[in-house]
């Protein structure tokens, strides 16, 4: 659904401008707090400078509802809230989250994914109508995503445009069935962090390798033997890494051991995505989709 400027959408509840939620302060929304992993020098003055990583982004909202004369209203929206926090799907499903969108004047949505940690209404003058809110959300990744995702669709085969572009120069070589096809492509990251793709590889095909030029990475399947029709997918983001098949069920055993989809990501701009299979029917495809990443609203 569509947002207006200053509302954020919980799980599918719209909240702050234009609502009955009217939200006082935000904060979370700036730079992430960070696990520092500095070490004493030993014998010495100072430390030495380890790694900084993200930790979790916790947000929180000082809000309240205003329904004055109706506090029936008033229940209702923080049911509402509690219907969409406690979902079991995601309360009790590792890695699940709920998402929250925000819209900020001359900015485009972006969105999170959070699990609800505290929501705490206050109903002392709920008879008036007017309940004061505190809810604070965590989410796991801190990075931004767009609101919309970016797919792109590469198909194996070294013949694209229905023939030749003259003038055609010899010698002209065609491929056979002993060599991989290689088929490049584009992806374009427009945020400005590191966006994290799902890669859906659809049969028949075999010997899977998918190259992240930019990353200077590659995911091999060098065993999987796809039928047509059938597909696999690989799922990089943070708190998926996953690879299954069509049907639900693990397929990470296809994987080669020097495969690292935790380090599979795409850079801000545009990279060149390849990959390689063997493939009869020039009918296999790769889909990429992926979230353009941000560091800030």
């Amino acid at each position: 659904m569509p947002l207006e400027d200053w509302q954020y959408d919980l799980g599918g509840v719209v909240i702050g401008a234009g609502t009955t939620v009217n939200v006082i302060e935000t904060t979370g929304l700036g730079r992430p707090p960070v696990r520092e992993s500095d070490v004493d020098q030993p014998s010495m003055d100072g430390q030495f400078a380890g790694p900084d990583y993200w930790a979790g982004r916790q947000i929180q909202f000082d809000a309240a509802i205003k329904t004055p004369g109706n506090p029936a209203a008033c229940h209702d929206m923080v049911a509402a809230l509690q219907a969409v926090t406690d979902a079991a799907s995601v309360r009790l499903v590792g890695g699940q989250g709920m998402t929250l969108r925000i819209k900020r004047p001359g900015r485009p949505v972006k969105r999170l994914t959070v699990r609800a940690r505290k929501l705490d209404p206050e109903y002392g003058r709920v008879i008036h109508g007017y309940v004061p809110l505190d809810i604070e959300l965590l989410a796991h990744d801190p990075t931004f995503y767009a609101d919309e995702e970016s797919t792109t669709e590469l198909p194996l085969g070294w013949l694209t445009g229905g023939g030749f572009a003259a003038p055609v120069t010899a010698p002209l070589y065609v491929q056979d069935g002993a060599v991989a096809a290689d088929r490049p492509g584009w992806v374009d990251n427009a945020g400005t962090a590191e966006a994290w793709p799902i890669l859906r590889i659809t049969g028949p095909c075999a010997n899977v390798t998918v190259t992240n030029v930019a990353a200077g990475r590659s995911l091999a399947l060098p065993t999987l033997n796809l039928d047509e029709g059938r597909w696999v997918e690989i799922d990089t983001r943070p708190g998926y890494r996953t690879v299954t098949w069509d049907n639900g069920g693990n397929a990470s055993t296809y994987l080669s051991p020097g495969s690292r989809i935790d380090l599979f990501s795409i850079p801000p701009g545009t990279s060149e995505m390849r990959w390689t299979a063997f493939d009869s029917s020039n009918s296999a495809r790769l889909n990429v989709t992926w979230r353009d990443a941000y560091i800030a609203l």
